[in-house]
């Protein structure tokens, strides 16, 4: 079987601290199942998913909405620019096996949309979706419960 991509996608400036430490401690439980992560490359969320993975010694890929890849948070082994600003959300659903939501917003939003729109398994955490959101979007209370989670919908 191939080695799981996992997106984690969350609020690039969370105003909550637990918020920044369940992105790390899921980055750090991701890593150290083997798979890699997937993120926007930019911060809050996205640098302490990678931070996490870093830690664990694993492989944290940023796909960025410019062309800089300089502006890439420390922590992504692989850094690819693609100069498509928020367009780039539809690539990272694409390229992913499953989302991990932590808070957000709009660009969180809509990654969620795209994943649960294609078929990609979506766990969230602390993040208030709408009313429409349906059964194949998972809601977890931890960073340790999402993970369990991803790993029914990745291995199968």
């Amino acid at each position: 079987m191939a080695v799981p991509y996992v997106l984690v996608s969350g609020a690039g400036e969370p105003h909550d601290p637990a918020i920044v430490e369940s992105a790390r401690t899921a980055g750090r439980l991701i890593a150290e199942r083997g798979w890699i992560v997937l993120t926007g490359g930019l911060g809050g969320v996205m640098a302490a998913a990678a931070a996490g993975v870093d830690e664990a010694g694993g492989t944290a890929v940023a796909i960025l909405p410019g062309e800089d890849r300089t502006v890439a948070s420390s922590g992504h082994a692989v850094v690819l620019p693609t100069g498509m600003g928020e367009m780039r959300n539809a690539l990272l659903v694409r390229a992913a096996d499953a989302v991990l939501a932590i808070s957000g917003a709009w660009g969180t939003l809509s990654e969620v949309a795209l994943a649960a729109r294609t078929g990609v398994p979506v766990v969230t955490i602390g993040t208030d979706l709408p009313a429409f959101a349906g059964p194949e979007i998972q809601v977890a209370e931890s960073a340790e419960a999402a993970v369990e989670l991803l790993s029914g919908v990745v291995t199968g």
